[in-house]
């Protein structure tokens, strides 16, 4: 018998089903375990759970036509939290081309993008210096977020090597907390900001450096972008 199966809804979605029950194989196991495994700091063998889980959902889903998976469906959702964070995982160590695949399948399956996917696909794509597909996907995400502000920059930079002036001055403007951490020259990871960042209403200092954070590698991996912003 199956582990696991795709079935059909009324929603003409589909939702993941265990015809053998739950005592084997589930997402939402593999999810726990990882979560267990990060807090233990075992990030490895976490990293490793979530890309296991993952292939396994690779396998499930058909290479032909649409797919689409109801959100509102927990088995679904457990899958779709392991791909999202597999991404992650694959997009901290600079493997920007699986970390695309993954989002881009992440988007066949939740088209609505509740995971909010399409960020850090954009950054994939500058990374791997696909310009078009960048193009393709960056107003998709929502001019409040000041990724979208951060990636067009990147993007110019990293096409032209100039920034340009009117989303410079957009971005100093509208996102100023934002630019003033980035130009910093000190990024602590302190006990205070763990709380802010951890709180339920953090604070814009603290969701600003948390995605310094999230995308200092970017900045060691291609040089230049954060010495222009503070040129």
């Amino acid at each position: 018998m199956k582990e696991l199966e795709l079935k059909p809804t009324p929603q003409d979605c589909y939702r993941i089903d265990y015809p053998a029950g739950e005592r084997g194989f589930t997402f939402e196991k593999a999810w726990l375990r990882s979560q267990e495994q990060e807090a233990a700091g075992e990030i490895e063998a976490a990293c490793n759970t979530r890309y296991e889980a993952f292939q396994r959902l690779a396998d499930l889903i058909p290479e032909e036509g649409e797919t689409e998976l109801e959100w509102e469906d927990e088995h679904n959702q457990n899958a779709m939290f392991i791909l999202n964070s597999s991404a992650i995982d694959h997009f901290l160590i600079g493997d920007f081309e699986m970390c695309a695949a993954m989002l881009e399948m992440l988007l066949e399956l939740d088209p609505e993008d509740h995971l909010e996917a399409t960020k850090l696909l954009a950054y994939s794509y500058v990374a791997l210096g696909e310009y078009e597909l960048f193009d393709e996907v960056v107003n998709d995400i929502s001019d409040k977020y000041a990724d979208k502000e951060v990636l067009k920059l990147w993007a110019e930079f990293r096409r032209n090597g100039r920034l340009p002036e009117g989303e410079l001055f957009h971005f100093r403007r509208n996102f100023a907390v934002y630019y003033r951490e980035f130009v910093s020259d000190a990024h602590p990871v302190s006990e205070e900001y763990l709380k802010d960042v951890e709180s339920p209403r953090p604070s814009r200092e603290a969701l600003a450096r948390e995605l310094w954070l999230q995308t200092e590698h970017l900045w060691t991996l291609f040089p230049g972008f954060i010495e222009a912003l503070k040129a």
